[in-house]
């Protein structure tokens, strides 16, 4: 085996001798730089060499690996003769995830990408094999089944990709993965990805891989207590609903200053839009801008002429602004060094920052990553009710009172209190005010709850749960002194998740997130942990009360 490291970083995608279709594409997309492992891994794929790849999960290699094979694909060969590149990955939501990548990459080609795996039809599968297709994504056992069957046709595959090999063996697809590379044209080209090297990695890379070129991406060390001044916490968001939870924390935390990062330009520009829309004083900042434009933007930015700096890590790089509030990573950094370099940017002088971070339920891993490369936990936040919000509102609204009271220059509004006050309470006439103050913002209509996808040690699919003492611990606060469980008759049955309960108790009994405790679901009943001397109130405020529009008992429980 050959040995490539990495040395002086690369310009951009345009040196890695990639189509420039692709470059058109990555361009569309909003990508401006190669991660490492995409720099060291395409340059010998595309070269046509055999690559073992040792990169941890998160760090770009989908990339890596799928824009180099779509150099091979001929949409215009008979159905039979297509398929061009097999990728071989652990679970189907990471099916999903390569499959969707490669055919965002692959449009300019007409590229017709497809992934198999367990639990979908078959027949529906069958079909799509049948048109032809150009690159196929699969788990091993759904492969090696199309294989059996002879619907999935390998003999004109150039070639197959390895992806999460670990993973694979960790799950016992040793056997199905060697039935699979043995029913493989003999000249082809392997690539292997793996974030570690045990013995069992070593073995297929000596069977299958031919005097592989060995790209290795090692992870910086990072000092002791570098993040300590940043309260870190990561909300388990769909993606379909992250720019809703976006604006949700953002109107709860109110951040004096905050800068929000993107992976890509077009990401930047497009929640910079949503943004402003939504009344913040937003700005972008990317690779797609001028210099002379950056430097309008962070002058603004500084001189606090905008509330938030919407940018890349590539166009943040040298940022140093000291009155920054927070920092939220729109989707979770591939690397750990980048998530440490970008938290680092809050919590200074003195002062605490705050770290978001928003991450799909497949990037549990990738938080896990950073944890172990940092050593501190990251705390795992449930996205703010519309309770939250509506008392978070109240909250800003009374320190607005309060901030007119201390300025004084009241005496024009004093003669109409005096009147009011011979006919009515002087606390009656003041809540009635705040109420009138409070109406814009009730006559904006209610918003929508958005769901939490709490995940609790390293679950596959927050969506499926797993079983457990008739439930799932889902959301996991802490309570402050004697604990008692409350009994909720609701559960997965009902559609019910942790955030449904969790935003009804502080809703409905006005508890704070940091009072309530583990939430259990089960299939038709729940458990919370709740103080135990509120536990009474809170029984009969959920009683007297409505879950997601149902009517439900709720006791103590008596397990």
């Amino acid at each position: 085996m050959t040995k490539r490291t990495l040395d002086a970083p690369d310009t951009g995608f345009s040196s890695l001798g990639l189509d420039p279709r692709l470059l058109d594409a990555l361009t569309a997309l909003g990508y401006e730089e190669p991660t490492p492992i995409q720099r060291t891994a395409i340059p010998p794929l595309r070269a046509g060499r055999d690559v073992l790849a040792v990169a941890a999960t998160g760090t770009g290699k989908t990339a890596a690996f799928a824009l180099p094979l779509l150099h091979n694909i001929d949409p215009t060969l008979p159905p039979r003769m297509r398929l061009a590149a097999l990728v071989l990955v652990p679970t189907r939501e990471l099916a999903m995830q390569v499959a969707e990548a490669i055919h965002r990459y692959g449009k300019p080609f007409g590229a017709a990408v497809l992934s198999i795996y367990g639990g979908a039809p078959m027949e529906q599968q069958i079909r799509s094999l049948k048109r032809g297709v150009d690159v196929v994504i699969a788990t091993p056992g759904r492969a090696l089944d199309h294989i059996r069957r002879k619907t999935l046709h390998l003999d004109h595959v150039k070639t197959v990709v390895l992806d999460e090999a670990d993973e694979m063996l960790d799950m016992g697809f040793a056997e199905d993965l060697e039935a699979i590379l043995s029913a493989l044209p003999a000249e082809r080209q392997t690539a292997l990805f793996s974030a570690t090297i045990p013995a069992r990695i070593t073995k297929i890379a000596n069977s299958h891989l031919k005097n592989p070129e060995v790209v290795r991406i090692e992870r910086a060390a990072i000092a002791p207590g570098e993040t300590a001044k940043v309260r870190q916490v990561a909300y388990m968001v769909p993606r379909a609903h992250k720019m809703a939870a976006l604006a949700r924390i953002l109107d709860v935390e109110a951040p004096e200053s905050a800068i929000v990062f993107c992976r890509t330009r077009t990401e930047v520009d497009q929640l910079t839009e949503t943004l402003a829309g939504r009344g913040y004083r937003a700005e972008a900042l990317h690779g797609g801008l001028s210099q002379e434009q950056r430097d309008r933007v962070m002058k603004r930015f500084r001189a606090k002429g905008s509330d938030l700096l919407i940018a890349t890590d590539v166009a943040a790089r040298g940022l140093d602004v000291k009155h920054v509030t927070h920092v939220v990573n729109y989707d979770v950094p591939w690397e750990s060094e980048s998530y440490v370099h970008r938290i680092g940017r809050t919590g200074r002088a003195g002062r605490e920052g705050v770290a978001i971070t928003l991450a799909e339920p497949r990037e549990h891993r990738l938080l896990r990553n950073i944890e172990a490369t940092t050593k501190q936990k990251i705390e795992i936040g449930v996205v703010p009710t519309v309770a939250d919000l509506r008392t978070r509102q109240l909250e800003q609204l009374r320190d607005q009172v309060a901030e007119l009271l201390n300025a004084g220059e009241l005496d024009r509004y004093r003669p109409m209190v005096e009147q009011l006050a011979e006919e009515y309470d002087v606390m009656d006439i003041a809540a009635a005010a705040i109420r009138l103050a409070a109406r814009k913002v009730e006559s904006e209509g209610e918003p929508d709850e958005i769901p939490n996808l709490i995940t609790r040690g390293g679950d596959r699919d927050a969506h499926t749960p797993k079983p457990a003492r008739q439930g799932r611990r889902e959301f996991a606060g802490k309570v402050g002194g004697k604990v008692a469980k409350i009994y909720v008759g609701a559960g997965r049955k009902l559609k019910i998740r942790p955030g449904d309960i969790v935003g009804a108790i502080a809703g409905e009994a006005g508890l704070g997130l940091g009072e309530i405790g583990a939430v259990t679901i089960g299939d038709r009943h729940s458990i919370v942990e709740v103080p135990e001397d509120k536990a009474d109130f809170i029984i009969a405020k959920l009683s007297a009360s409505t879950i997601k529009g149902k009517k439900v008992r709720v006791r103590r429980d008596q397990a």
